[in-house]
This record gives C-alpha cells, structure tokens and sequence, in this order.
C-alpha cells in the first residue's frame, strides 16, 4: 500500500487526512510520506524508499531512531506493566536525572506533553500569585492551550487576540503579547502592567516560528523586570531543553526561571512532559496546595524508561560532539545560493534570508524558496520539516554516511537555486 492510497483513507478518517497539522504538507505541496520503520538518523516510507530525517519526531530523537538502550529499557518496563496509574519507581529514577541536570528545579510534575505542562505551570502562576494576566511573545509557541493561542493586536502594550477559532475573546482579555527583540515595548509593558501580571513565559531560544535567537540582554531583562513587579518567569523549554546542553537555554544563558516546562527529549520517543521550579511556587500544586492538576498518564513507566535511558546517555562529551557535527551540517547547507543556516546547538534553520530575531521580519520570498527546497530535498532523500518555519534537527545517528548522502544532496540540489 503506498503513501497516496493511505492518504486517501486518511482523509476519509482525519481532519484534513493527519491528525497535527504541519504533517499535511499543505505548505509545501505534495502527499504526506507515511512512514514504517525508522533506524537511527533514517526512516523508510510506505513505498519503500529510504530518507535521512532532518525532523526527528520534532526533536525527541536526540540519539536517533530506535536506539538500542532505549529500546531496551522500553522492553523491561513493559514486561512489568504498561500503566499503573499509581506511582512507581521508574518517576524517581526520571525526576533524579533531570534535577541533576537542571539544578534550579527544587520539585516538578510529569505530564503527558509540552502543552499540558505549560497550560499546568500558567494554573500554577496564577494561584501563586494570585493574579490572573499572562504575558507571551509573538513568535513563541507553546502548545495549543487556548490561552496560550493568541497573537498580538494593536500597539505595543496589548491584549491579545484569538488566532483560533473556538478560543474565546475574553482569553485574549488576559492574555498580552509583545514582541520579542523590543526592550522599548517590555519596558512600557511592566510600567502599565506588570502589577497584574502572573507570569511571563517565552521560548528562551524560540524555535517554533523559525529559530529566533536573542540576546541575552533581553531575557536577563526580562528575568529583573518580573522579579521587580513579583511576577513568575516561565522558560517553555520544550524544544531547548537537553537539547542545546545538559540544563537547556536557562544554563546556556545563566539565568535561572522560576518555572520551566519541558517535553520531547525526557520521554525519549514517547509521550511525556513535566513542568517544575521553584518548591515554594511548586508548593501550590495539588493535593499540597489550592491548585488542581492531574493525569491517568502521567508518569507513565514505559515513558519514564525511555526518557531516563536517553537522559543518562547525554554527556558533555556528546553535545560537544553534537554541536561540531551541527556546525559542518549548517555550513554545508549554506552552499545552496541564499540560504543562510542559523544555529543553536544541534538546531539548525535553513532560511533564504539573513537570521532574524522576530518572526515579522520573515520575508515571505524565504518561505516560498523553502517549499521549493523541500520538494527538491525530498527528491533527493532528504526529510526536512514540512514547513518553513520550522527547524532541523540532529542526533548523535547521523553519521558520516548521512552526512554524506546529505553532502550529495546539496550538491544536486544547488544548481535550482543559481
């Protein structure tokens, strides 16, 4: 059975034949790939042809597809159980590494995705402080919570509102948005509002509307100014967290978030999420406190085993190694006339235009050029995210036989570009 036949029944069982939407390559064109096996830093589709993954799931797979030690760890737990819905031994193991690693999380919370910690580490903001406004940027994602799915309106001291059908106007009323880069608007901001304010949370190397690296100037100001007016930094590192160093962008930049949110990388290929910080903030968290949240899932044993198995794998050695290999791969993608390939870490965001900070100054030109890199990639055995806005991933898998496949790739492909 091939992609365009299990497309065609997809649509028949799915909103628009997926179930996420950036998969159904309406920004790119063509058919959806369905894929069935993945090993590594490769993946095979149903018609049987094989492609170097430039997605990773989105990131999880920081040591590749089906690792072995992750695989595994994986098979013993299952052994012992699928879900208990009780606590079991393998949540200690997890949260152990993870604070050992992010020395700033006093407790935390496993969840089962990046958006049920964020939309749970808001609650908590809120009952912690009191206080019920929520400041976000524009250009930061962080899951589809409703109050979290809204864009900026008029003017730089805003409300914000609903870029969702089905999130109600009165969200935005609690919701404000700025944009990143603008210290004049964060000032302006914390003076007329910042005595409302619960929290502020920002991508601290936002990744979901390309890879809009800041200056540190402005998260450390960001970081004083929430201090000053007693309201909680949130950091969703979701997307940074173990990816770019063993404590994520918080460490990289050295400063310390009351609260962060990660995903991805700490369920190792399945589904998780946690949400942690300070205890004293933690404190309000149910049944320890007022703020109610709860999960069938939630520290689910199978996930906690592929997530400690990746964790314990992650060494200062391997993301020094990472971001060499990270390095050759940007440069190399750069041969293609007019792509630039900025870089954090093993991130990396092939553009048709310099490297910006906010997604506003994305020129729509880039992103047409985008599609039509996609396509010729895939033509030539290179998966990339179906989606100009969004970044490449690499693990410790991709190796120097991918690295040359990808080599060829460019090489064939750049002449479209002239």
């Amino acid at each position: 059975m091939n992609n365009d036949i299990l497309f065609q029944e997809a649509l028949t069982h799915f909103p628009g034949g997926v179930n996420s939407p950036v998969r159904a390559f309406r920004a790119v064109g063509g058919t959806p790939k369905f894929f069935h096996k993945a090993w590594g830093c490769r993946f095979e589709d149903e018609d049987g042809r094989t492609f170097v993954d430039l997605c990773m799931s989105w990131g999880p797979m920081i040591l590749g597809h089906a690792h072995g030690d992750i695989l595994a760890a994986v098979a013993e737990a299952m052994q012992e159980g699928l879900s208990f819905g009780a606590p079991s031994r393998r949540e200690l193991l997890l949260a152990r590494r993870i604070k050992a690693m992010v020395p700033f999380i006093e407790k935390l919370r496993f969840v089962s995705s990046g958006t049920e910690a964020v939309m749970s580490a808001l609650r908590v903001a809120r009952g912690f402080t009191n206080r019920e406004r929520v400041l976000k940027f524009d250009g930061c994602y962080h899951g589809h919570a409703d109050a979290m799915l809204v864009k900026a309106g008029s003017g730089l001291v805003t409300f914000g509102i609903p870029s969702s059908a089905g999130v109600p106007v009165s969200y935005g009323e609690l919701t404000s948005v700025l944009p990143l880069d603008d210290f004049e608007a964060l000032e302006s901001f914390f003076v007329e509002r910042g005595s409302e304010l619960a929290c502020a949370i920002i991508e601290p190397i936002p990744a979901n509307n390309g890879l809009l690296v800041q200056k540190p100037e402005f998260l450390k100001r960001l970081r004083e100014l929430c201090s000053t007016y007693g309201a909680l930094l949130i950091f969703d590192e979701v997307i940074s967290g173990f990816r770019v160093g063993p404590g994520g962008a918080a460490e990289q930049y050295g400063i310390t978030p009351d609260l962060a949110t990660y995903g991805k990388i700490i369920g190792g290929g399945m589904p998780v999420g946690c949400y942690g910080g300070r205890k004293d903030v933690m404190a309000v968290v149910s049944p320890d406190g007022p703020v109610y949240q709860a999960g069938t899932l939630s520290g689910n044993p199978v996930a906690m085993a592929a997530g400690l198995a990746t964790l314990e794998r992650l060494t200062p050695q391997v993301y020094a190694e990472l971001d060499g290999h990270a390095a050759k791969w940007a440069a190399t993608f750069e041969r293609i006339p007019g792509l630039k390939c900025p870089r954090i870490g093993s991130l990396l965001w092939p553009l048709f235009q310099e490297s910006v900070r906010r997604s506003d100054a994305v020129q729509t030109g880039a992103i047409t050029q985008f599609n039509k890199l996609h396509k010729a990639m895939l033509d030539q055995g290179i998966y990339l995210a179906p989606s100009g806005y969004e970044v490449a991933f690499l693990s410790t898998a991709h190796d120097d036989a991918a690295y040359a496949d990808f080599e060829k790739a460019v090489a064939a492909v750049a002449p479209q570009f002239n």
